[in-house]
């Protein structure tokens, strides 16, 4: 009888069947900690039950065939007629309707709502990237629409539902919304007052029309979009309804798609505009203040989005290397590879107890919160969202070819690592908002400051730090060439505080030897060697 050549042996079991939320002992504990304890059961629930629908086959394979099948622009009609419709596979839908029917839009309507909406879109990002576009643009616009209060009545209960409507119509004849929003132009990028679109006032009641394009348009199949645009008295921030009240359509001509790296199952547009019919929101020559509340919250959403792929890519390591043996035993037993695996594991960590901290200060809604939140916020999105480009590299090596391979899941992981750190102002923008915040706002340092105090006298490595620190914030010459160096050490400082507070001993002490002490290499996998890696692998495990 033949020998078998096709007998599979020394292969991982598919990481499938398990519940994202309560496998990650990290994000559960970050939840526990900032909830109050009246909310925690059912915040536990609710989270739980999204954790298992992230980490079951169905919704993996919702997540592989949204990407395998991007969406298709479409002009016209059969007719003719312009339409500018984008279409979506079933897939989308469904994984942008579960998204939405989980609260993921509805953090501003209950107790402790942005630390349950951050955790739970932490773990829903996990089961696929790319929807997270609309979801975390429709949360986001909420704060921005409230500058109108007449406009925040109107559109606020239908941004906040949880029911997902596809299709254009009319909003009031729709049970839930979508947002997009539109500022960087061809000629202006992220400097939105070189901005040429024109807005034309039509009355007195705030409405005008408005004529240009813009460059980026996130979701453009959304029901209605925040854009800037050079008003009589300056740049203002618009709302553009994608359907008119009577029922036609506006003018938004959507030019083409963007062919992009990853994030594959969104859509971004190039849109032009011509008579296009809008609501002013907040005064004019205000828009960059207006809308800034919702650039915000989008770049809390990038944090969070990183340290998703970055979990879901520690999670696909530790797994493979619990299940794989080489030379004579598990993987997770030879020591090179702990040590690479327990790197991966602090970094990803510290990312999601620094994307909880930042969620509960939005809840916390204090003079001294969002101080914090306005220097602590874009450092951390400068910070978390660049290390996740080379974590999941080093997480797909873990695999070896496998983790090279499109069925691994890892290369799609790896294309949409870069995403976070460029959308919403990229590194050297983050830099300069720290800067700024801390030249004109002395409370904001104040409160980081309070905040890394917290910590002190926990370890002598974070003290150092935190000195050396205060050291290079008192040296203002030449501070903007230096502003990503400085920014980089006020984000490490902030997460080794936390971690030093809240997480397991070997977790903070690997974390304060290895990125505040010193004692690290120029690659994941450089940890001194006499540390508890193990326990710090175990506890990032996502499954037995």
């Amino acid at each position: 009888m033949a020998a078998s050549t096709h007998t599979v042996t020394n292969q991982a079991p598919p990481l499938v069947g398990y519940d994202v939320f309560s496998a990650d002992q990290a994000l559960v504990a970050a939840v526990e900690r900032h909830l109050d304890p009246g909310l925690l059961d059912e915040a536990r629930d609710d989270l739980s039950s999204l954790g298992r629908s992230a980490g079951s086959a169905q919704v993996q394979e919702w997540g592989a065939l949204a990407n395998e099948n991007p969406p298709k622009l479409r002009t016209h009609d059969r007719y003719g007629n312009r339409i500018d419709e984008v279409e979506f596979h079933p897939a989308w839908h469904r994984l942008l309707g579960k998204g939405v029917s989980a609260g993921l839009t509805a953090a501003w309507t209950r107790p402790g709502g942005h630390v349950r909406r951050a955790a739970g879109f932490l773990v829903w990002s996990q089961a696929e990237a790319g929807h997270g576009c609309p979801l975390s643009m429709t949360h986001a616009a909420v704060p921005a629409l409230r500058t109108d209060p007449a406009l925040a009545a109107e559109w606020e209960p239908l941004l906040t539902s949880t029911v997902y409507e596809e299709g254009l119509r009319p909003a009031d004849r729709k049970s839930g919304v979508l947002f997009g929003m539109g500022m960087t132009e061809k000629q202006g990028g992220s400097d939105v007052r070189a901005n040429t679109t024109v807005a034309r006032p039509l009355a007195e009641d705030g409405t005008y029309e408005l004529t240009g394009h813009k460059w980026f348009c996130s979701a453009p199949m959304s029901d209605g979009f925040l854009v800037l645009a050079q008003a009589p008295g300056g740049v203002t921030c618009f709302l553009l309804p994608r359907v008119l009240p009577d029922g036609t359509r506006n003018e938004f001509r959507v030019q083409r798609l963007k062919d992009k790296l990853g994030n594959r199952s969104n859509a971004s547009a190039e849109v032009e505009f011509d008579g296009t019919w809008t609501r002013r929101v907040g005064d004019e020559g205000r828009g960059v203040r207006t809308i800034i509340e919702m650039v915000a919250a989008t770049r809390l959403d990038c944090v969070l989005g990183s340290a998703a792929l970055m979990r879901q890519a520690v999670a696909q390591a530790v797994h493979h290397c619990a299940h794989r043996e080489a030379f004579g035993g598990k993987l997770t037993d030879k020591p090179l590879m702990r040590n690479v695996l327990a790197d991966l594991a602090l970094e990803s960590e510290a990312a999601t107890t620094l994307a909880l901290r930042l969620a509960a200060a939005y809840d916390d809604g204090g003079e001294q919160e969002r101080a914090f939140l306005r220097l602590a916020l874009p450092a951390a999105k400068y910070w978390v969202t660049k290390r996740c480009t080379p974590l999941v590299a080093e997480a797909a090596e873990c695999l070896g070819g496998n983790g090279y391979v499109e069925e691994s899941g890892l290369p799609r992981l790896l294309r949409e690592s870069p995403l976070n750190s460029v959308w919403e102002g990229a590194g050297n923008v983050q830099a300069l908002d720290v800067l700024r915040a801390m030249q004109r706002e002395p409370a904001a340092l104040n409160a980081f400051l309070v905040e890394v105090g917290r910590a002190r006298g926990a370890d002598h490595r974070l003290d150092g730090a935190i000195k050396n620190l205060l050291t290079e914030l008192a040296d203002l010459d030449g501070i903007e060439g230096r502003a990503r160096r400085l920014v980089e050490r006020i984000a490490l400082v902030l997460q080794g505080s936390l971690l030093v507070r809240f997480a397991p001993p070997e977790v903070a002490d690997a974390f304060c030897a290895s990125r505040l002490g010193g004692d690290w290499g120029n690659a994941f996998g450089t940890l001194p060697h006499s540390l508890d890696l193990a326990s710090v692998v175990e506890r990032a495990r996502p499954s037995g």
